[in-house]
């Protein structure tokens, strides 16, 4: 629950959806995935490895509820592909495929994140490619991105990077505390309080837009009405199945090798049915996709703290489930009191980790056979979209 709290907002902030979508998600991932899969030891929730064809998605669509549809149309397909034992597929993807659909994400997500990290909260940095004078426009916009950092954000992202870069290191991994309290959290903590004592502060205030915001609710009722229904109108664009298949792909593809990433850090040795756990995160996703969630995976960053933090059994997932619903319920004033800044300097620590250099030199000695199809895909996925990259890292490996 301490690892998932401020990723499900950070990873809903990084897919462009409100960021009360991450929270449901991880509640679903919890309480329903938990439910149906045999995994004792995966958890499941949004994932930093979806938010770019997330966000893909909804630009196209324009509509956070269409994307909704295409969740749900995206699980069911995950069912079907349980029930036609599908989950061998994931064996048949060569690694430096896989490999550089990660790398390539982190570092898409290292870039959409950097502008939060000053306090830019519009992409107001971003430079727009005219067909006359580039080199004007590209200065135009690095100059209103410069007109609009904001210091307490760049003091607030540097403390939180700070926290998580320290928290990496082995004599504090070596600490009971650390168990406890996750880097994440205690970053995230940090960033509060800075906010507070710059409140007040000119120079170092931080405006609302730079601000988490998911609705307050007095009562139960209120907290429902924040759900989100998906248009079902949309069953007739031909672009929602397609962008349903995908998200379908992709996601299983993701979930499949992090069971089996979960499955070797299990003490006990135990094996995940994998058509088992297509079929429940399918149903997780129809239910993402109904109740205004975005999609949910198994995860690795929060099985792996499962399992360091003593988790036996599927117990530990739903109970996560729980106590995040119980939160978003409890204390969103507290949630609203995060600044942006920190969710990004989490997701980029998490960019980071997906995309780091030691990759990239441990694909490189592996020969050419293996780098050029990591970097075509890589290449590929920055410059089209994810499911393109994959498309002609694949190729390129064959």
């Amino acid at each position: 629950f301490l690892v998932a709290m401020p990723l499900c907002l950070g990873i809903a902030l990084a897919s462009g959806a409100p960021l009360f979508s991450g929270i449901i998600s991880g509640i679903l991932g919890g309480i329903v995935v938990s439910l149906i899969s045999h995994s004792p030891l995966g958890v499941s929730g949004p994932a930093a490895g979806l938010a770019v064809l997330v966000y893909a998605a909804i630009q196209e669509l324009q509509s956070f509820e269409a994307f909704l549809l295409v969740v749900v149309l995206a699980g069911i397909l995950q069912v079907v592909f349980g029930f036609i034992k599908a989950g061998v597929i994931a064996y048949y993807f060569p690694s430096s495929v896989i490999k550089g659909m990660l790398s390539g994400i982190g570092l898409i997500i290292i870039i959409k994140e950097i502008p939060y990290l000053f306090g830019v909260t519009e992409n107001k940095g971003g430079i727009l490619i005219e067909s006359e004078n580039v080199a004007g426009h590209a200065i135009a916009h690095i100059n209103q991105f410069l007109g609009n950092i904001n210091q307490g954000s760049i003091i607030i992202a540097a403390v939180s990077m700070a926290i998580l870069i320290l928290w990496e290191q082995d004599f504090v991994k070596r600490q009971a505390f650390s168990t406890m309290l996750s880097g994440p959290l205690v970053a995230v903590a940090s960033s509060i309080g800075l906010y507070t004592i710059f409140k007040g502060v000119d120079g170092l205030q931080l405006n609302p837009e730079q601000m988490v915001t998911i609705p307050v609710s007095s009562n139960f009722s209120e907290f429902a009405a924040q759900f989100t229904s998906p248009d079902f109108s949309y069953l007739l664009e031909p672009k929602i199945y397609m962008l349903a298949l995908s998200l379908a792909a992709v996601a299983s593809i993701e979930t499949l090798l992090c069971s089996e990433a979960t499955d070797k850090l299990d003490p006990q040795k135990r094996i995940t049915p994998v058509n088992r756990e297509l079929v429940a995160q399918g149903v997780g996703n129809i239910f993402a996709g109904l109740l205004g969630g975005i999609p949910v995976v198994q995860v690795i960053v929060r099985s792996s703290a499962n399992i360091q933090s003593g988790g036996k059994t599927r117990a530990s997932a739903f109970l996560h489930g729980v106590l995040l619903l119980l939160c978003a319920f409890a204390i969103p004033t507290v949630l609203n009191m995060i600044p942006l800044a920190s969710l990004a300097a989490i997701l980029i620590v998490v960019g980071y980790k997906l995309a780091k250099p030691s990759i990239f030199k441990a694909m490189y000695a592996k020969g050419k056979s293996h780098f050029i199809p990591f970097l075509v895909t890589i290449i590929a996925i920055i410059f089209t979209d994810l499911l393109t990259g994959i498309g002609l890292g694949m190729a390129v490996a064959f």
